[in-house]
């Protein structure tokens, strides 16, 4: 049997919509054995944020949650809480994303699980942070995304500010908390010991402002849309062909020479106004038009051939039936299929994680609610049928 990763690492996951449970699914794609924790009779939210539906699941659920097993858990019960504890020693990572404080009383708060656990990495995932004066204010998705300067920055120039396509920022505070996690199991190796990971969805926008951030802070200018140009590189945008809409990516001189060569229009690489990038943003409202009307002489498969030619990054703007048919998607694993117990089988996107000796799995799909209660509750806590018939019976399971 292929070895994994994370083999051997159990996580808690106490968390539910999209960042905390895509941390989770990712650390579960690496051979992490992972509980979901779920409400009993409700579970994640996402399960009902549809449509579309498969099985009776939302894909916005299925997107998140592979590699999981489904344990139902009333959080608001002692008998709820006492299992929850006891599986938390239990365990390697814990993660959640519930209000600051939220888990204090039930002591299921870092610094009551580090008492009977202190090998525990404990990831919390909340709108602000456990610092600063707004730490206790609720966070989502779209309002940091306004908040955190995302939107100031995209959209048309003239237009009105607009929000990325996909829920970016829970996705970038996932991939930092995996990040921290895997680095806090390498610091658990050396020290022996947990620690708890505070991740904000604000921090983690900031931090995907990257080179635009680093731009005002440089400059003291403050950003403008550039809608699908580029601000600092030119041509670096989308073009209308014949028929639809293609994407040119000029990095250097050199490419635009090249460019301009397969275009027809070698002359354009030695004019003085477009001959290096500086020179072409300077004149890009002068350069921008010309490309716009060669752009519609000919078709984007035309185009497309001779920059693959010339050796020239542009590519098409793809609808995503387009993305999943794609060969290089496909030859990737970027497209699987899983079996379903109430779906036969559910089609996901794949991980990007690709390692030569310990390669991720696609061991189980999404789980159903509850799936693997009684399973859990007896290989991890040996409780008999009976008490656990008792716990569903009192509505602790």
């Amino acid at each position: 049997m292929t070895l994994s990763p994370l083999d051997g690492i159990h996580v808690f996951d106490l968390s539910r919509h999209l960042a905390g449970p895509y941390c989770a699914m990712m650390l579960g794609d690496l051979g992490a054995e992972v509980i979901k924790v779920e409400r009993p009779g409700v579970g994640d939210e996402t399960r009902q944020w549809g449509p579309p539906f498969l099985g009776g699941e939302s894909a916005y659920y299925l997107c998140c949650n592979r590699n999981k097993k489904s344990l139902t858990l009333n959080l608001k019960d002692k008998g709820g809480i006492a299992i929850a504890q006891k599986l938390a020693a239990q365990s390697d990572v814990l993660i959640e994303n519930f209000r600051i404080g939220g888990l204090d009383a039930s002591g299921l708060d870092y610094a009551s699980l580090k008492e009977i656990n202190p090998r525990l990495i404990y990831c919390s995932i909340s709108g602000f942070g456990h610092t600063g004066p707004d730490h206790e204010l609720p966070g989502y998705d779209f309002m940091i995304q306004g908040r955190g300067g995302f939107m100031s920055i995209t959209g048309e120039h003239d237009g009105a500010p607009m929000k990325v396509g996909v829920a970016i920022v829970d996705v970038a505070a996932a991939l930092f908390a995996c990040n921290a996690i895997l680095a806090a199991l390498l610091a658990r190796e050396r020290t022996g010991e947990g620690q708890h990971i505070d991740i904000a969805l604000l921090d983690s926008q900031i931090a995907l402002l990257a080179n635009v951030g680093s731009s005002y802070l440089c400059s003291g200018e403050v950003p403008e849309r550039w809608g699908n140009a580029h601000s600092s590189i030119v041509p670096y945008q989308g073009f209308r062909a014949m028929d639809d809409y293609l994407i040119l990516a000029i990095g250097n001189d050199g490419q635009w020479e090249r460019f301009c060569t397969a275009a027809g229009v070698s002359a354009w690489a030695a004019d003085e106004r477009f001959a290096t990038n500086p020179q072409r943003v300077a004149h890009r409202t002068v350069l921008i038009p010309m490309l716009e009307d060669l752009f519609r002489q000919r078709s984007v498969a035309e185009w497309l051939q001779r920059c693959a030619d010339a050796d020239v990054p542009a590519g098409p703007v793809n609808s995503l039936d387009k993305v999943f048919a794609d060969p290089q998607t496909l030859a990737r694993g970027m497209r699987v299929e899983m079996p379903h117990p109430t779906a036969e089988t559910v089609q996901l996107a794949g991980t990007p994680l690709n390692l030569s000796g310990t390669p991720t799995q696609m061991r189980m799909p999404p789980p159903l609610l509850g799936e693997h209660t009684d399973e859990i509750l007896t290989g991890l806590l040996g409780l008999n049928d009976k008490a656990i018939a008792d716990l569903r019976q009192d509505g602790v399971i």
